[in-house]
């Protein structure tokens, strides 16, 4: 079953576009958060009180795992949602967040101690070419200048985010109860995304049913069940194998998105799919 966790983790985690897309226009983005991280935090607490879950036996422990929810949740999903609702095409947003398998080889070389083969080097390459073609035939004709610049910035917070939160918790707590381990994660996202909601945005959320359906994909599909394999990989695999998968998630998303919403495929695209899963074979063989 450990074999198929990196191609489940691909698949749930491409259809955190479905509660983008359907969530978004009835909630600031943040707000959107905030929400979700209590849904979150209450269900994995009742979950890990309810079976006796192990928690961290040092303080040291604990504030390593909450910073790497700070990182990979509170960073990397607030930017994403952040420059999505402020108008970012999905698209642009996916090439920028696509560079994060190349950030997280640099580092792991001189953080971790890994050794990144040249093979894996051109597979990495490969990928991040095979990303821009899946997702060019969406760049055309998109916002440009200053507006695209500031609408860019919190899509590289997003990617520094998931970069440094990957690295962070490989080097620092790759082991820990997924269950207790989540609470402590979403706890300081949970604290900080409220801080900034209460400053810079007015609590707008409309219980429409796209927004209830949005909010639970989110939280049962993503936040439990994509986030706990996401650990698991972290846990079992080197720091490059498992950045070089979000390569195949733009791939998912445009296959879903194609079967779901009607959007179209070109040969550009389809091209682009097969270079990015022949990436990541070449950075995971």
């Amino acid at each position: 079953m450990s074999r198929a966790y990196p191609l489940l983790f691909v698949l749930l985690w491409s259809t955190g576009f479905i509660g983008a897309k359907l969530g978004l226009p009835h909630a600031d983005p943040l707000s959107f958060l905030f929400i979700r991280y209590l849904l979150v935090i209450a269900l994995m607490l009742a979950g890990a009180l309810a079976f006796r879950a192990p928690w961290p036996g040092s303080r040291r422990q604990a504030w390593h795992i909450a910073v790497t929810g700070l990182l990979v949740h509170a960073v990397y999903l607030g930017g994403v949602f952040i420059a999505i609702a402020h108008g970012l095409p999905a698209g642009i947003t996916a090439l920028v967040v696509g560079l994060q398998p190349l950030l997280t080889a640099c580092g792991a070389g001189w953080l971790l101690g890994e050794r990144v083969r040249p093979r894996q080097w051109a597979g990495l390459v490969l990928g991040f070419a095979g990303v821009g073609l899946v997702v060019s035939g969406k760049l055309a004709g998109q916002v440009e200048g200053a507006q695209l610049q500031a609408m860019l910035v919190p899509a590289f917070a997003a990617l520094a985010g998931i970069t440094a939160g990957t690295l962070y918790q490989k080097r620092y707590c790759p082991s820990f109860d997924l269950r207790t381990g989540s609470v402590i994660q979403f706890v300081p996202c949970a604290i900080a995304t409220g801080l900034l909601v209460w400053a810079t945005e007015s609590w707008r959320v409309e219980w429409e049913g796209e927004f209830v359906f949005a909010l639970g994909w989110l939280v049962l599909v993503l936040s439990v069940g994509a986030i706990s394999l996401l650990n698991l990989l972290i846990r079992s695999g080197s720091a490059v194998n498992v950045a070089s998968l979000f390569y195949l998630t733009p791939v998912v998303t445009a296959v879903i998105a194609w079967g779901i919403f009607g959007e179209t495929l070109s040969g550009i695209a389809l091209a682009g799919m097969a270079v990015a899963v022949a990436g990541v074979w070449m950075a995971r063989r």
